[in-house]
């Protein structure tokens, strides 16, 4: 049958208090006098009476759940069982002391109360001593197991929740770009059917690249540019010469990731709201860039923000939300009116 191996807590206590009597007995053996037959019984007694001891006062505090108090609360228990402690280790010393002086005839003629007289004050600074190094270190090993716990079961739940948000904004948001796909292709499909057959590839291709990535949040910013390309390829088979477009990217920013649909959804966000709504028109300008190590990316159309736009739109809000759970509030989002139109920056950090 296999033995159960000591756990930790059993392997300190046997070696912290039989490190402390070996102490005491190699103090014995350096002042004189020394009877191997004594050493050994006080080592043992030594040992069995203290991890009693500091074992009962262990189920106690363990009962009243003090390993789940916090610090403060904790401290003001810890130092009056210091004491109570060290009260209770001078009279149990003091009686194993009495007693094998008895038993080995030392010095029998002293009563008790004398020897306690004689002995008693030192023996209880000692024992305040080791007992508040073996109170503080028990309930600070605990302390630090359990902070260490709810640290990870936090980091779980957090972890979690940012899933089921991106889930849910990935929900909200993917339905929104296919509708308005869809119905680019069957508006192109009466018009020009070479044309849809060409959008049905380009929707092929934005569905594999944008949507059916799994439980990605990020992907690598060429992958990002080429979905908002098929994209606007897309639009522009259904609005003509009513949108024009260019985009600007440093060759040495093509592998940072960035979180998905992110510029691909600034830039629908300009065609419906500025392209789509102008008679003429207009120009889509998409330029990325570093600054202050910062990846900013730029989306200019044109058009004018309403008084209450507000960041408005399903789109707009998921990919600030987004931003916020992903760079936990160090990428930053702003929508603007400049000279050339409407302005739309997103800044993450490139490190």
């Amino acid at each position: 049958m296999k033995t159960k191996p000591l756990s930790l807590y059993w392997k300190c206590q046997l070696l912290g208090w039989t490190s402390a009597s070996s102490y005491w007995t190699l103090q014995g053996l350096l002042t004189g006098g020394f009877r191997l037959d004594l050493a050994l019984l006080q080592l043992i007694t030594d040992v069995l009476i203290y991890v009693l001891i500091t074992h009962l006062y262990r189920n106690f505090s363990r009962s009243q759940h003090w390993q789940d108090l916090p610090l403060r609360s904790l401290f003001k228990r810890i130092l009056p069982g210091i004491v109570v402690m060290g009260i209770i280790y001078t009279i149990v010393t003091v009686l194993k002391l009495y007693g094998i002086r008895l038993l080995f005839s030392l010095n029998s003629q002293q009563s008790l109360t004398d020897f306690f007289k004689e002995n008693g004050l030192g023996i209880f600074m000692a024992g305040i001593r080791l007992m508040a190094i073996w109170l503080l270190a028990y309930h600070l090993y605990h302390y630090a197991k359990r902070e260490l716990r709810l640290a990870n079961q936090n980091a779980k739940l957090e972890l979690n929740f940012k899933q089921a948000q991106l889930d849910n904004l990935y929900m909200q948001l993917n339905p929104h770009f296919l509708f308005n796909a869809l119905n680019t292709i069957k508006s192109l499909s009466y018009s020009n059917p070479a044309a849809a057959g060409r959008g049905v590839d380009l929707l092929s291709e934005l569905l594999r690249a944008g949507l059916y990535r799994g439980n990605a949040m990020l992907m690598p910013l060429d992958d990002e540019l080429a979905l908002v390309k098929d994209y606007l390829e897309l639009e522009k088979m259904r609005m003509g010469e009513r949108l024009t477009f260019k985009i600007e990217s440093d060759v040495s920013f093509s592998i940072i990731p960035v979180p998905r649909m992110s510029i691909q959804g600034l830039v629908e966000n300009a065609v419906k709201h500025g392209i789509a709504v102008k008679k003429e028109g207009g120009f889509i300008h998409v330029v990325l860039s570093n600054k202050s190590e910062q990846l900013c990316i730029e989306v200019t159309s044109p058009g004018k923000l309403s008084r209450n736009h507000d960041k408005a739109g399903i789109g707009l809000a998921n990919l600030e939300e987004r931003l916020q759970i992903i760079y936990t509030g160090n990428a930053q989002f702003e929508i603007y009116e400049n000279e050339e139109g409407v302005c739309a920056v997103i800044k993450i950090p490139l490190q």
